[in-house]
């Protein structure tokens, strides 16, 4: 078997391979967190729209198989969403490629500062962001009384 191609385009986070993305990581998040949920993870496509936004699928050999997103949270904050690699396709260091794309586009829309929330079931995901230069910060905004979210930050100058 030949080496994989790994290529991150922007996409539009309402089409269908979008769809199906954030659906696959709304339900893991709903099996690692044990609750029911409508497959939007609180995530509207409109958040990664518009100038300042960013919406990417990550494809090997042409078939998505990992997203993540930007969008506004202040004038020169952006927050990291929906980062996500399907199961199968793992460990491959997609995660990193497109958290580097997203900092990378983040970086050219002025931001200067990029922040996440993740859970503390997810540590696969707070390994990531620690390896990618994020520091923990205390929880913020909607995330602020959450004892299962965990919040991360990193300048991006």
């Amino acid at each position: 078997m030949g080496e994989e191609t790994f290529e991150v385009d922007a996409a539009d986070p309402r089409g269908p391979e979008a769809a199906e993305l954030i659906r696959l990581l709304s339900a893991e998040l709903a099996r690692r967190y044990d609750y029911m949920e409508d497959g939007s993870g609180g995530f509207k496509p409109e958040d990664a729209m518009g100038p300042r936004g960013a919406f990417v699928i990550g494809r090997v050999d042409g078939n998505p198989v990992a997203c993540g997103a930007i969008r506004p949270l202040e004038e020169d904050v952006a927050e990291l969403k929906r980062v996500f690699v399907k199961v199968g396709f793992r460990g491959r260091g997609y995660s990193k490629a497109i958290v580097k794309d997203l900092e990378r586009q983040a970086r050219a829309r002025g931001y200067r500062v990029m922040r996440l929330e993740t859970g503390v079931r997810q540590p696969e995901a707070i390994s990531l962001y620690e390896s990618l230069g994020y520091h923990r910060i205390s929880n913020y905004g909607e995330y602020r009384d959450s004892g299962l979210s965990v919040c991360f930050e990193k300048g991006l100058t």
